[in-house]
């Protein structure tokens, strides 16, 4: 998922200058972009839903997923260090808003269900190798035991622990120990968060949320190449996605397609993850941003990228990252292992890139369109 950049603060100068197009407004349909969490964001909607017109005006429209976005990014941006999360992170007792719970939440249970490869409390990892909210990078075998001894949602409680005043903290999730001590005074290290893995996904389907309270019941929503689409578009098909070719240097959504499938009329989220676009190479050898917290270390697979469609944006992002994790034979049986889910894999095969996809994902020869894009 692309993380939130340093420069967010000044995402709300550049936001004055967003665009709204009405250029499908004979069809009913609107175009809105704009930016938040790093990125650029891009929502089409048709304004007649199936409950009659939609009653709020395309500037309105516009405000209110703005409101969404920003609020994501108050709660969980590590980048933003007024952020509910930067400050958690800090060590500081944070009052937790809906948004922060919530994904908090929701990112045990991928824990549980994913057997550890998807957990957010492997924060500390991604600042060591360079990919989370640090610029560290190659840290030694004793660093990396060393941080793996504060990793593991296992450790923490399933939903927040709240104080009196309705606050918690690092040290308050990891509960008493004995009478009078602390987490600190312990020794345990105290446990950092980041929810990068799935925000993006999460704010996918918090706008189409928005969308639905106006009324609105046909929409694509794109939030950093992170992809909810239902209904139809404005040609009256199904939404087109492009899937991005995971090749090093694809740093442009769309510029470079593997191919490109339509979506359903069904809700769906469409998430990619993959390890072209977030690397570095040192001393000849290539880290990726993949990393799996049951080792500490990057992967080292053949699997180039993974798409996942799954009933909203927040559990493909999630899932998405899981394949990336446990790699292509154990990501193939997990995906056909679930009736519920659609799933294209890309791979390395002898230097030939391949691809696998799931009896319900047709590609068709790529065009340009709206993609999901890696984080």
């Amino acid at each position: 998922m692309a993380c939130y950049r340093k420069y967010f603060r000044g995402i709300l100068v550049f936001l004055l200058s967003c665009t709204l197009s009405c250029a499908c407004s004979e069809s009913g349909y609107i175009a809105v972009t704009g930016y938040a969490q790093g990125g650029v964001y891009s929502v089409k909607l048709s304004l007649d839903g199936h409950g009659g017109r939609v009653r709020l005006s395309p500037e309105e429209i516009k405000s209110g997923i703005d409101s969404v976005l920003l609020a994501v990014n108050n709660s969980l941006s590590g980048y933003d260090k007024s952020s509910l999360l930067s400050r958690f992170n800090a060590g500081e007792s944070i009052v937790p808003d809906g948004i922060f719970s919530d994904i908090y939440r929701i990112s045990g249970r991928y824990y549980d269900e994913t057997g550890g490869c998807f957990d957010v409390s492997a924060a500390p990892l991604f600042d060591i190798w360079g990919f989370g909210f640090t610029s560290d990078s190659l840290p030694s075998p004793q660093k990396v035991q060393s941080v793996m001894e504060g990793v593991g949602m296992d450790r923490l409680p399933d939903t927040l622990v709240l104080d009196s005043a309705g606050r918690t903290s690092a040290s308050l999730l990891l509960g008493p120990g004995t009478p009078g001590e602390d987490a600190v005074t312990r020794g345990r290290a105290l446990p950092m968060l980041n929810f990068n893995a799935i925000a993006q996904g999460y704010s996918c389907d918090l706008v189409a949320s928005y969308l639905h309270s106006i009324g609105v019941d046909q929409m694509l929503v794109d939030v950093g190449g992170e992809i909810y689409c239902e209904g139809l578009n404005p040609s009256g098909q199904s939404w087109s996605i492009g899937l991005d070719r995971p090749v090093d240097g694809n740093n442009v959504p769309g510029r470079d397609l593997q191919g490109i499938f339509r979506a359903g009329p069904e809700p769906c989220g469409v998430v990619t993850s993959g390890n072209y676009r977030k690397y570095y190479v040192k001393d000849g050898k290539k880290y990726a941003h993949t990393i799996d917290p049951r080792t500490g270390y990057p992967v080292t697979h053949s699997l180039l990228s993974a798409t996942i469609v799954a009933a909203n944006a927040t559990e493909a992002d999630a899932l998405a990252t899981y394949c990336m994790v446990i790699g292509l034979e154990e990501a193939v049986e997990f995906i056909t292992s679930r009736p519920d889910l659609e799933g294209c894999l890309v791979y390395d095969e002898d230097g030939q890139m391949k691809t696998w996809t799931s009896a319900g994902l047709v590609l068709e020869e790529s065009r340009p369109g709206p993609t999901a894009g890696s984080r």
